[in-house]
């Protein structure tokens, strides 16, 4: 549904998920759940998602990345078998340690950096800003003052997001460029093709060969025999 690259993108990314779950016993993505059950308890409160929807996210990243650095990056994640303890998560807390892992990050795949974390950042940083414009208050006649208060706003990021949105906060954003999904490059329409030649070829392949061993089954049977015996002395009579 969202393009043959973004699919398998999604595919192995599950595939982490899960081995972080497995792991450590819990999901990943916990802390927005909890949001949501906090947020229900509240009256009159809203939630709202307001990330960039992962199919823009997926497919501009792909298109960032080279074919070598997608099949590295795929590569990476369909072997990944690193232990994940609950103290590594904590050390991922401190601000020190969390920067360092993210310089590497930058430095193994500076265009998937950009795309995954940095635009998210002024994604997430614009819709924060939207949502904490003051509310206006209902006037009972048109000449009546406008009047505004405050809007309470909490923030569920996570914490590779925050010194971003703060980075951000005070500058004029624009989110159209960020929104927009490039056009797939001549090596993943060559991929996608070579993909798709493949996957037709062993299915016709396997088609023919099943086909083949049917044909050559049924025809050793002795009822197949005795007829085809029978036809043939048909003519001569």
């Amino acid at each position: 549904q969202n393009g043959l690259m973004s699919g398998l993108m999604q595919m192995l990314l599950l595939k982490v998920s899960a081995h972080i779950t497995e792991q450590l016993g819990m999901a990943p993505g916990g802390e927005f759940r909890e949001a949501f059950k906090e947020a229900s308890k509240v009256p009159f409160c809203k939630f709202h998602l307001g990330d960039r929807p992962i199919p823009v996210t997926f497919k501009r990243a792909i298109a960032a990345l080279s074919f070598w650095q997608k099949v590295k990056l795929a590569w990476g994640l369909c072997f990944l078998s690193d232990p994940i303890s609950k103290d590594d998560v904590e050390k991922c807390k401190q601000k020190d340690l969390l920067e360092q892992m993210m310089a590497e990050m930058i430095g193994e795949f500076p265009d998937l950096h950009r795309t995954i974390v940095s635009e998210r950042d002024v994604y997430l940083t614009y819709m924060l800003k939207q949502a904490a414009k003051q509310i206006e208050l209902p006037r009972a006649s048109e000449n009546e003052p406008r009047k505004y208060i405050p809007a309470v706003v909490v923030g569920v990021v996570g914490m590779g997001h925050v010194p971003g949105i703060e980075k951000n906060w005070n500058s004029e954003l624009k989110i159209q460029e960020i929104m927009s999904v490039p056009p797939p490059s001549a090596s993943s329409k060559i991929f996608k093709f070579v993909l798709k030649a493949t996957v037709f070829g062993l299915l016709g392949y396997g088609c023919y060969r099943i086909g083949h061993r049917t044909v050559q089954l049924v025809l050793s049977m002795p009822a197949t025999q005795s007829y085809l015996q029978r036809l043939t002395v048909m003519p001569q009579q």
